[in-house]
């Protein structure tokens, strides 16, 4: 993740806008309906404050929240998404009976194009911001001068997604379009920006974690938060990199997420959790709701957030070239994807169209014409280590010893205070070639909780020890992260279930418990306590 740590703030002037303006828009049967009772058509309310314009951003933010059910899931195979996913009526967006005569519904056409990227045969690079020229930030700052003026309307996408198998390729089209509209605004279709991060000026973001406060990728927006040594700081960062890279990404959905189609529980991969997740809420402002990054309705408003997420997509790209076995899905569900809230994926191109494109069209960078410029992975080399020697635990009939602690904890439970289980492992003593095949992967099955709600909880195996265990430390598993939604945007989506996958073939290995036939699995919640709702846990083989 380089360059994250910079958050540079310079001097780009900002209109003034309310912290949490989606507070009041609302979303009126914008997903797809239970079965029905009558063939009512969805009906997409909006509302926006007389002191407020309407951008293209903000459009984007206004869909974005009508599709969020969609996105995260629900728990139960009776409510929305076990029906075929239908795509509310964008002709019938109305005010919400407001008189602030502004219209905040999106430009409408009932014309879908399938869109077709035309070559120009240059291939464009995006930089680490550490190695942009002048030329080029004064570029960069100027489209999104000319983004935030009042006369700019048009929108960008339909709806983000997040928690699920759509995450990567959804961004990069995102990214694209975003791209090709800043490089009309200033008629320069070569313009690209940098991957890691962007310097221009945010009025919401945390200032208690501007320089020289280096970024933690373990971040959980905790009131009682004391940032480590610097140098400590990077260390950890490098083994989070490491452990969501390659221990915790060895198959294609432990990476990008289970397969999501109607009725299915969010399912996302380990690239979109962490380092993605903490990272919105690191550069988000805690008061007023942790706008702008750190609340998704509203990350789009800091230009950080396209860089941010270009260095994600660029982490999609770098995971393909660890190893011959990372590779894309195969399933056509997903190489000619239906979106979430709507039947295809719909962007708005350049000039407004409203454009349909599939995931097989992005699968590869160059498939848009751009690429990243290669750079080192200090991560490569920075395995965790256990925080216990090994081999000075004490073992007893095949099972560890070395926390007499016993997992005592019974499922479903409320996790408002460290909680412990005993699991029994599927098998011992496996082979290398078999551990090749298949990822030992600790499923924490049924989160539920409000997802207006930061949430953060870590897990832990071999050792109950909820202060001393450092992210690099072989014994942390990992971590679920939820960035809120946002109070009120959502106002009929009161809870989600989700699924939290973590490969330990890696960490059983570093703490010798390859030859065990049970493990100790420790959870504690970090932020969030008592509002977060666990099935059940369990060890499976997947591949």
């Amino acid at each position: 993740m380089v360059g994250m740590s910079q958050l540079i703030s310079t001097t780009l002037s900002s209109p003034a806008s309310p912290a949490c303006p989606f507070q009041r828009c609302r979303r009126s049967q914008a997903t797809a309906p239970r079965r029905p009772k009558a063939g009512r058509p969805a009906v997409i309310s909006c509302e926006s404050r007389p002191s407020e314009r309407v951008d293209r951003r903000e459009v984007l933010l206004v869909l974005g929240g009508m599709c969020t059910a969609g996105g995260l899931g629900v728990g139960r195979r009776g409510d929305a998404l076990a029906l075929p996913i239908q795509a509310p009526n964008l002709s019938e967006c109305q005010t919400a009976g407001t008189s602030s005569g502004n219209n905040c519904c999106p430009p409408y056409s009932a014309t879908i194009l399938d869109y077709k990227f035309t070559p120009t045969g240059k291939l464009r690079v995006r930089r680490p911001v550490h190695k942009v020229d002048e030329a080029y930030l004064a570029k960069y700052k100027k489209t999104v001068e000319l983004m935030r003026a009042p006369k700019c309307t048009a929108p960008i996408a339909t709806a983000p997604t997040t928690n699920s198998w759509l995450f990567f390729p959804f961004h990069r089209f995102y990214l694209h379009f975003h791209e090709r509209i800043l490089g009309k605004l200033i008629g320069d279709d070569s313009f690209i920006f940098t991957d890691p991060n962007s310097s221009l000026y945010d009025e919401y973001r945390d200032p208690a974690h501007k320089p020289p406060v280096v970024l933690d990728l373990d971040y959980g927006n905790k009131s009682d938060y004391v940032p480590p040594i610097p140098q400590q700081q990077i260390n950890r960062n490098l083994s989070i990199m490491y452990r969501q890279m390659i221990s915790n990404a060895k198959t294609t959905t432990l990476f990008m997420g289970q397969p999501y189609r109607a009725g299915d529980n969010a399912d996302p991969g380990a690239g979109e959790n962490t380092p993605h997740g903490p990272i919105h809420l690191w550069v988000g402002t805690p008061e007023p709701c942790y706008v702008d990054m750190g609340v998704f309705y509203a990350a789009g408003r800091d230009p950080i957030f396209y860089s941010h997420h270009a260095n994600v997509d660029r982490m999609w790209q770098v995971w393909k070239k660890l190893n011959p076995r990372n590779v894309d899905f195969k399933d056509r569900d997903w190489l000619d994807a239906s979106f979430l809230c709507f039947p295809d994926i719909l962007f708005y191109d350049e000039d407004a169209r409203l454009v349909r494109v599939k995931v097989r069209d992005c699968l590869e960078p160059e498939m848009l014409e751009f690429t990243y410029q290669n750079v080192d992975l200090p991560w490569l080399s920075k395995r965790a280590t256990p925080r216990a020697t090994p081999a000075g635990k004490s073992r007893r009939g095949g099972r560890s010893c070395s926390n007499p602690r016993g997992g005592a904890a019974t499922f479903p439970l409320t996790l408002s205070s460290l909680a412990s289980i005993t699991l029994k492992r599927p098998k011992v003593s496996r082979p290398q070639a078999e551990k090749d095949k298949q990822e030992e992967t600790l499923v924490v099955n049924g989160i539920e909780f409000d997802p207006t709600n930061c949430v953060k909880f870590d897990v832990y195996v071999d050792d109950t020890d909820a202060g001393e265990v450092k992210p690099d430390d072989s014994e942390f598993a990992g971590s679920f992260v939820n960035v809120p939604h946002g109070k009120g945007h959502n106002e009929k989506m009161k809870s989600v279930k989700t699924t939290l996958r973590l490969g330990i073939t890696d960490l059983l290995e570093d703490l010798k418990l390859d030859d065990d036939d049970e493990i100790l699995v420790t959870l504690i919640p970090r932020t969030g306590k008592g509002k977060v709702k666990i099935e059940r846990i369990r060890l499976e083989l997947s591949s």
